[in-house]
């Protein structure tokens, strides 16, 4: 059996991502693979290569050949000139970091939601209207003696 280190197309049409596998030559492109040994994102700033080298270094030992890409791969993580990501800064820093510009303060520190002034509102109009009703009975009483 001829085994072939290569890629194996993924992602969407304009957004490709290939893994690097290890299958038999005469499978086709997305068949099923033998293992999956690394990936590769081409369309990140920098590319993204993360390949086991181990178990590439195992595979090119037991008679694998790699494909003209996967061994250009092979030889930028071998060498040592993979360029890394920086990492995201994480958006609670970024929201802290707006608030202090704009010169607010950051609600970051509540224990939660304000509390809700309907129930203040009832309660008040309880006691209104409590307080209008004798007013208006003895208004009515007024009203029945002038008759």
């Amino acid at each position: 059996m001829a085994v072939k280190i290569r890629l194996k197309r993924m992602g969407k049409i304009r957004a490709p991502f290939y893994r690097v596998v290890v299958m038999d030559s005469r499978t086709k492109r997305d068949g099923r693979a033998i293992e999956e040994i690394g990936k590769y994102h081409p369309t990140e700033q920098p590319s993204l290569i993360d390949i086991d080298i181990e178990r590439a270094h195992y595979w090119l030992s037991q008679g694998a050949q790699p494909t003209e890409a996967v061994a250009a791969l092979i030889k930028v993580v071998d060498e040592g000139k993979l360029q890394t990501k920086e990492p995201k800064t994480p958006k609670k820093d970024l929201y802290e970091a707006a608030v202090a510009a704009a010169g607010g303060k950051s609600d970051a520190g509540t224990d939660g939601p304000t509390p809700r002034k309907k129930a203040a509102k009832k309660a008040d109009a309880k006691t209104d209207d409590a307080t209008e009703a004798p007013a208006e009975a003895a208004g009515d009483e007024a009203a029945k003696a002038e008759a």
